[in-house]
């Protein structure tokens, strides 16, 4: 979800689902979760420029990943 406010400085959000929304230049931008792995945020100049994903596999017993 990638949204543009015009009309106001509010938005509205879900709060019955986990989520992670990053508001840069008046849009706000949603983060699903992922299952397992890590996120980073990656600052410059007081704004986000990157969300840096990652991703981890635990290891049972598969022959391949």
């Amino acid at each position: 979800m990638k949204t543009r406010i015009q009309d106001s400085n509010t938005a509205a959000i879900n709060l019955e689902e986990d989520a992670l929304y990053v508001v840069k230049n008046g849009e706000v931008t949603k983060v699903n979760p992922k299952s397992h792995g890590q996120d980073v945020i990656v600052w410059k100049n007081g704004q986000v420029l990157d969300v840096d994903r990652s991703e981890r596999i635990r290891i049972n017993g598969q022959k391949v990943i």
